[in-house]
């Protein structure tokens, strides 16, 4: 029988209770192969996991598990845990001599004091993480969310745990012991109890284009393919490549209509209000939906890039944290939104009419939409604001889906940095997988700070908290460190505008008179001529001013011509460029039909790209751009 897994957490179950052998899994102490290298070790838990995502292949049979479904199948998807080749666990790998601890026993170990041991349950095992807390991908703060307890209920949402087999190679090592069978059974009846109540935190995920290349779908985490990502200048909003960290917000009309924008400005110690004689003390202010629209709309065309894009050229180096992206996690659209400037000083002066408002006083500073200051009064104006204000560094975004982050206020202010507050993409509204009904657009800057769902603006003397802003997520790590806790995180720069990078989506074989050429035998070493076109971009409104291509590991290069994106403006070119080359020579390689062909861009302040990554590769594997 077939059929799609519904209630993930019982198949799990059923696994469990079906087979002892799955809570018997042999601990990987310093004298033993790591399990990575045996994979029998970790049949059982593998099955489990695969099947816990609701996306993986796995295959049960009435041998192995005998009160298990015969032939039980996932959807299967690119990437992630496949079993089929997997051999069945044997008696030896099986370990009776574990110690048996209790829930109680595993909640005194919590964290809570310096230099208390952290342990979790998963599966019924014990785990002692301490040492992996700084180092867990997400950040501290969310591994903490786990400890003393059990890692079940945060994994049913953080889904992206069951992408690759990496979380059980890292877990592998910190395995301490059995949870007692009777407090596993009290956890796996509350995950049933919160699938049967709470229902599946997914179970509203909007469609998506078939044609994307899904490599997690709980959360979803989709790039474009290559064949397709330059066949338009401006992504298709349906083919805009997709990056998410928790389940997509999902808002009925009313909740629309009642849709406030929190824009809290109380870190402003005065305003001055359209009057000199009038001023009133900012506070939070809350603007809804129409009120936002109400103010001048402008008009940007950005490009957005995940951090990893790129990053499985790291992996076949060395194994890196995240997903295993190709060059597809990039998409350019035109925003449509109000420039953050104005939005502020919008909520601003509505700060200064609510306060005038609850001390009687009728007067009436509501801005017309039409009533914008110059540039040289609004230059003037953000001057003064930071005078007063030296404190003021950052401003702070939060989403509906609880993720924060921040930009340095330089950014936020400047009027030739383009930041808008954004409704609309590609002339519609915004769809749910990007930042329906509000998302931030921040030109030049990683994906990750263009913040969608936009629940919440805040002027602050500090960056924002949380595991995207301050934890290990984000922060660009030295090719020599392996361990986070080797390092002092808080110094490390988080990641804001990206480096220069690009791309080859297309490449073909020519003749010498430029036709395509399609005969004779070839040998190692011999040289032929290709033709190539792709992308390129880089952060921060640099300016791609060249493409260059090589077909003979940089012996010689040939100069592409740009052909869409060349002429944006000076040190605002927010969007990517498009470029061609013919009659590149490639020299054949050593298997005697394959040649190598590598491009890179070159910035307005003649930054260009590495040739190898090993002098980039990090093990989280962000801003791959060799």
């Amino acid at each position: 029988m077939t059929m799609m897994l519904q209630s993930s957490r019982r198949f799990c179950n059923t696994l469990r209770k079906s087979s002892p052998a799955l809570l018997q899994l042999k601990h990987a102490s310093s004298n033993q192969p790591p399990l990575n290298a045996d994979k029998n070790k970790w049949q059982g838990t593998l099955l489990a996991l695969a099947a816990l995502t609701g996306v993986y292949t796995a295959a049960a049979s009435n041998n192995e598990f005998p009160n298990a479904s015969a032939n039980v199948q996932c959807e299967s998807s690119s990437g992630g845990i496949t079993l089929d080749s997997l051999p069945a666990l044997r008696d030896e790998d099986i370990d009776f001599s574990l110690p048996t601890y209790t829930s109680a026993q595993v909640a005194m170990r919590n964290g809570k004091n310096m230099g208390e041991k952290v342990w979790m349950s998963y599966g019924g095992y014990v785990y002692d993480v301490t040492d992996f807390v700084g180092n867990h991908p997400g950040g501290s703060e969310k591994i903490m969310l786990a400890a003393g307890g059990a890692i079940e209920p945060h994994w049913h949402l953080y889904r992206q745990h069951f992408a690759s087999d990496l979380p059980l190679r890292l877990m592998e090592k910190m395995i301490i012991g059995k949870l007692h069978p009777a407090d596993q059974d009290k956890i796996d009846a509350d995950m049933d109890k919160l699938q049967d109540v709470g229902g599946d935190p997914y179970e509203n995920e909007p469609e998506r284009h078939p044609l994307l290349i899904v490599h997690s779908d709980t959360p979803m985490n989709a790039e474009v393919p290559s064949d397709i990502l330059t066949r338009e200048y401006i992504t298709p909003s349906n083919l805009f490549y997709i990056r998410n960290h928790h389940p997509v917000p999902l808002l009925s009309d009313g909740e629309v209509k009642n849709f406030r924008l929190e824009v809290d400005l109380s870190l402003l110690s005065s305003y001055d209000s359209v009057t000199d004689d009038n001023k009133a003390e900012p506070a939070i202010v809350k603007l809804s939906l129409e009120q936002i629209k109400s103010l001048p709309k402008v008009e940007i065309t950005s490009t957005l890039q995940c951090s990893g894009n790129r990053r499985s050229g790291f992996n076949d180096l060395r194994q890196t944290s995240g997903t295993n992206w190709g060059q597809g996690a990039i998409s350019t659209a035109k925003w449509g939104g109000v420039r953050l400037v104005d939005l502020l000083q919008f909520a601003a002066q509505q700060a200064a009419i609510d306060t005038l408002s609850d001390k009687k006083e009728k007067k009436t500073l509501r801005p017309e939409s039409n009533n914008r200051e110059s540039l040289l009064e609004t230059l003037q104006h953000l001057q003064s604001i930071l005078e007063k204000q030296p404190n003021l560094q950052h401003l702070r975004m939060e989403s509906l889906d609880g993720m924060r982050a921040s930009i340095p206020i330089v950014k936020a202010f400047s009027p030739f940095g383009d930041v808008i507050l954004a409704y609309e993409m590609n002339d519609e509204p915004l769809t749910r997988d990007h930042g329906y009904p509000l998302r931030m657009i921040v030109p030049g800057y990683a994906a990750v700070r263009n913040v969608k769902w936009v629940s919440k603006i805040q002027l602050h003397e500090e960056e924002s908290e949380g595991a995207w802003q301050r934890g290990l997520n984000y922060k660009i790590l030295p090719p020599s460190v392996s361990d986070a806790t080797q390092i002092d995180l808080d110094r490390m720069p988080r990641l804001t505008e990206e480096p220069v990078i690009s791309g080859i989506t297309n490449l073909e074989r020519v003749s010498s008179a430029g036709e395509k050429y399609h005969h004779k035998n070839l040998q190692p070493g011999d040289t032929v001529l290709v033709r190539a076109s792709g992308w390129a971009w880089a952060g921060g409104g640099r300016n791609i001013v060249r493409v260059d291509v090589t077909g003979d590991d940089g012996e010689s290069w040939e100069i592409a011509k740009i052909t869409h994106g060349a002429n944006q403006p000076f040190g605002r070119a927010w969007a990517w460029v498009f470029w061609e080359c013919d009659g590149i020579p490639a020299r054949v390689c050593d298997d005697g039909h394959t040649i190598e062909v590598s491009c890179k861009g070159v910035d307005m302040a003649f930054n260009t790209q590495p040739h190898t990554n090993k002098s980039l590769i990090g093990w989280i594997g962000f801003s791959r751009s060799a």
